[in-house]
């Protein structure tokens, strides 16, 4: 007998990594899309800017439910200006107590020049040690290159492009189809 498909939000496929180094903070994100053991999209786009170019959000799970999700944030953004952590919180607790949002089979990495989030539907809004964050299939892939690659002469970009090659080398459901968005 098999065991039950996990439904946890995000672990089924893509990587997306946040690295916060030296006044530089990357969002990256691979462009797999996969149904099952199918890849049907190489070069999805799973990492973009919000509030003007202020704000970096990376999502993993379902599409439709990671658009939804960075609409909110949007909105939360909008009506909290300045205020990241705030417009992030108010985003979990919607997305925890809200009926529609609690559906929702997605997570999702926040950043902006200052602070970097991972936002569940659990009503987590974590803020990472080091400034380094992941979710995703690869996450956990990424997370250690990136913690293992933080004490080398390499700034934020140079750590999230490797430590998302080597994510994709392990990962079934990542690739090297990365995009990076910088502040």
């Amino acid at each position: 007998m098999n065991a039950p498909e996990s439904h946890t939000p995000g672990w089924r496929g893509t990587t997306i990594l946040a690295v916060s180094k030296g006044g530089k903070t990357v969002v990256a994100g691979d462009g797999q899309v996969s149904m099952g053991a199918t890849i049907v999209k190489a070069n999805a786009r799973k990492v973009r800017r919000l509030a003007g170019g202020r704000v970096i959000a990376g999502f993993a799970g379902a599409t439709a439910d990671a658009f939804t999700l960075i609409e909110r944030l949007e909105q939360k953004l909008e009506a909290h200006p300045d205020q990241f952590a705030r417009a992030c919180v108010e985003l979990a607790k919607d997305w925890r107590t809200d009926r529609y949002l609690r559906k929702l089979d997605a997570m999702m990495i926040a950043a902006d020049a200052t602070a970097v989030y991972t936002i569940t539907g659990a009503g987590d809004v974590l803020e990472p040690e080091a400034g380094i964050a992941a979710i995703g299939s690869g996450g956990p892939y990424a997370l250690a290159a990136a913690r293992a690659l933080v004490d080398f002469d390499l700034d934020a970009e140079q750590i999230a492009r490797r430590a998302m090659a080597i994510a994709a080398d392990i990962c079934v459901y990542s690739n090297t189809n990365v995009v990076v968005e910088v502040i």
